[in-house]
């Protein structure tokens, strides 16, 4: 890699935890099939908050990194 050569790299996030659609399921207790709904706070689609999460990421550790090795000077002095 060179200098002003694009970074790549693949991340991976895990599913949305809920869905409001209605699903099938079984009562583990009652061994009966049921459904189960969601209500309240979801996400339909996490992949404009997952770039947006990704690019802030990378920021942080390219600026961590750049302090260590002297590049960038600490503004708060210990």
């Amino acid at each position: 890699m060179s200098i002003g050569e694009p970074i790549r790299f693949r991340v991976a996030f895990k599913p949305t935890p809920s869905i409001r659609k209605a699903q099938r399921t079984v009562d583990l207790e009652r061994m009966v099939e049921t459904t189960i709904t969601f209500k309240g706070r979801y996400d339909v689609s996490t992949a404009p908050k997952a770039i947006l999460a990704a690019e802030a990421m990378t920021a942080i550790v390219l600026v961590d990194h750049a302090m260590r090795a002297g590049l960038i000077p600490r503004v708060v002095k210990r």
